[in-house]
């Protein structure tokens, strides 16, 4: 499975076709479906560009993907930076009267386990994001209800193009077989196309977008997320 990232946390002053409003991220995903993303995992924005978990704003983001690319699975984000009071977050999460398929939620961050239990209770699928360098992967594999999420994201914050594989290596080892559900696996930056093809030589779901890298393999800054939908495409197959 291939997913689309298309905004994120940036703005359009790290990448001009980063998308903003919901008719505009709403786009991004149509367009990078129309190429080959199977799913899309999307920042909802307030007025001034920053991320949130407001009601209004994900029901926005959510049903004006659902317009565009209907029946395509759509995911926000949770992360701690939306709101920094993990009981904030539960009840923003426990607000939302349109619910998308799935959000991720980072599980180095405070209150993790109670923001993602509060999204089963609701019927959102869960990414257990574990980034690596950080204690997720233990605390995720310690929860009692790690085989209720949808998918395990192994994140890679290493964004060296040439240590950005062996560190994905060693995440996975961690995760080990510790959990049944399937792994999502990809990098940032520089290591953004590196954890790509290693993905895709386990037969692994990766990702592409914005979010995760602004430059094309040789190093060519992307037109847009269809451009990297597209090259991550042809990628995978001739891997």
């Amino acid at each position: 499975m291939l997913q689309v990232c298309p905004n994120g946390s940036r703005s359009r002053t790290d990448h001009l076709a980063v998308p903003v409003t919901p008719a505009e991220i709403a786009a991004a995903v149509r367009s990078a479906a129309d190429v080959g993303a199977e799913d899309a995992h999307v920042h909802p924005k307030d007025g001034t560009g920053a991320d949130t978990l407001d009601a209004f704003h994900v029901g926005a983001a959510v049903t004006a993907v659902r317009a565009a690319a209907p029946g395509l699975p759509v995911g926000v984000t949770t992360g701690g930076w939306t709101a920094p009071d993990p009981a904030e977050r539960v009840a923003l999460v426990r607000s939302w009267t349109v619910l998308p398929d799935h959000a991720s939620v980072n599980w180095h961050e405070d209150g993790a386990e109670r923001i993602a239990e509060a999204l089963l209770e609701r019927g959102v699928g869960v990414e257990a994001g574990i980034y690596s360098g950080t204690d997720g992967a233990e605390r995720f594999l310690r929860w009692p209800y790690r085989d209720r999420v949808l998918r395990v994201l192994a994140e890679i914050e290493d964004a060296d193009p040439g240590s950005a594989s062996e560190t994905a290596r060693e995440l996975l080892h961690a995760l080990g077989t510790g959990h049944e559900r399937p792994i999502l696996l990809h990098g940032v930056d520089g290591g953004a196309w590196p954890v790509l093809r290693l993905a895709a030589r386990r037969g692994l779901d990766t990702r592409v977008g914005l979010e995760d890298a602004l430059a094309l393999p040789d190093g060519t800054t992307a037109a847009d997320n269809t451009a990297l939908v597209q090259t991550a495409r042809a990628l995978i197959a001739a891997i």
